[in-house]
């Protein structure tokens, strides 16, 4: 097996490195700390390439997708996990830097992680390509605009992507994490229902990859939540979140 996983030295992608490294997958990491993306590897079963990049440099991508095929092949699985997030306020005009960081890494990035390999995939006639959306990208959630925003972006994106590639083998799965306890969810001042450990939300995203689901919300108590979330009215959805917890603004990204 060959996977190639974006955002793979901390938290979910960790978690998931170290879930297909055990079942004997080649690997592709893919994050910006290179020291730790090194001493990820070397604790890892198997062989496996460390590419450190910025999944907003596309021609770095372009070339560490080029660089995986020659030494592996064509992937089984591409994960864009990569993603960041932080309090945003639409009055503050230093967060507009922000919120561009946000949308060219969870959106821009997360397309830019496919692009290099969707033609090979085609050829080959089989496959997953897994993007890493999230429960914040069904409803807007205050304070948090620029993440809801750009989750919101990728469930769309993936879902005309699912559409572009039907017929083809390639399986789009879209993943709709709730609270997973990562380093990014860390930093949050409020409740977070239904928290799972990484590894465990790893085994069940992989469980979704190797069906193929279109898409899934993880762990599935969050997925009535978000259904729920859909079908309130306006107003009441607004009462109810007007007092909500919000995520620390000046994050560094």
């Amino acid at each position: 097996m060959r996977v190639f996983l974006t955002g793979a030295s901390s938290g979910i992608g960790e978690a998931l490195a170290r879930h297909y490294a055990a079942a004997g997958a080649n690997l592709g990491l893919v994050a910006r700390r290179e020291a730790r993306l090194e001493e990820l590897a070397a604790s890892l079963p198997g062989h496996h390439a460390c590419y450190a990049l910025d999944v907003t440099d596309g021609a770095a991508l372009q070339a560490a997708g080029m660089d995986f095929i020659t030494r592996f092949g064509v992937p089984d699985i591409v994960i864009a996990n990569a993603g960041v997030s932080v309090g945003t306020l639409t009055e503050e005009a230093g967060d507009v830097p922000a919120f561009r960081r946000v949308f060219d890494t969870n959106v821009t990035g997360l397309m830019q992680t496919f692009q290099p390999f969707v033609a090979a995939m085609r050829v080959q006639g089989s496959g997953r390509m897994v993007g890493i959306a999230s429960v914040a990208g069904i409803r807007g959630l205050p304070g948090a605009g620029a993440y809801s925003a750009s989750k919101a972006a990728v469930i769309a994106y993936l879902e005309a992507l699912r559409i572009e590639l039907r017929g083809s083998g390639v399986r789009v799965v879209t993943i709709a994490p709730g609270y997973i306890a990562t380093p990014m969810t860390a930093v949050n001042r409020y409740p977070m229902p239904f928290l799972l450990p990484a590894d465990e939300a790893a085994r069940r995203f992989a469980r979704a990859i190797e069906r193929g689901t279109s898409y899934s919300v993880i762990p599935w108590q969050m997925g009535i939540v978000a259904k729920l979330l859909r079908l309130l009215p306006n107003p009441l959805f607004d009462a109810l979140f007007a007092r909500a917890g919000r995520k620390p603004r000046g994050l560094d990204l």
